[in-house]
């Protein structure tokens, strides 16, 4: 994959984690690591390997917040959302 489409997939996938974040149907995204690795889609002067490591980073945190139930008495069909 080209730095170009690291950057396009790390964008793609921080707006997937804005999305999720926050809402009843998913469990809150831990995203400490990757703010913590401080390497964002538009900090283009940084390395390839920068971003495929944040990518792995926010792939993460997303697939853990959707991987895992809601907490009890939230979400869809319970009238809380």
């Amino acid at each position: 994959m080209r730095k170009q489409e690291c950057i396009h997939l790390h964008a793609l996938l921080a707006e997937v984690a804005n999305h999720l974040d926050g809402r009843p149907e998913t469990r809150p995204l831990n995203l400490a690591e990757y703010r913590e690795f401080d390497v964002w889609p538009s900090s283009v002067h940084r390395s390839k390997a920068d971003h495929e490591r944040a990518i792995l980073l926010l792939a993460t945190a997303i697939a853990r917040s959707l991987g895992e139930p809601p907490t009890p008495g939230t979400g869809p069909g319970t009238g809380h959302r």
